[in-house]
């Protein structure tokens, strides 16, 4: 028996399309007045800001630069004929 998979994405293909995804971010006060922001989910999301304001937009920069590139490095680092599919999965919410 043979499987044939259709490649959804290659290197050479176009990126797909922005795709919503959500994370818990855990702020704590620091010295100083200070906010640290982390994303437990993501190793190394992790910033801080003077006011909530602050610390929530420092967040999501880190976390778009982190995973942007996770995505560069991966295409890199993959051979041409490398065969790109999305996976979903459901984790419970606590």
């Amino acid at each position: 028996m043979s499987l044939s998979l259709v490649p959804k994405y290659t290197a050479t293909m176009k990126k797909p399309a922005l795709r919503k995804r959500e994370y818990t971010v855990v702020y704590q006060p620091i010295e100083d007045g200070w906010i640290l922001a982390t994303v437990p989910e993501l190793p190394g999301a992790v910033t801080h800001g003077r006011t909530m304001k602050e610390a929530r937009e420092m967040i999501k920069e880190a976390v778009e630069l982190l995973l942007e590139s996770y995505r560069e490095n991966a295409t890199k680092e993959m051979p041409g004929n490398a065969v790109w599919e999305t996976l979903s999965v459901e984790i419970p919410v606590s």
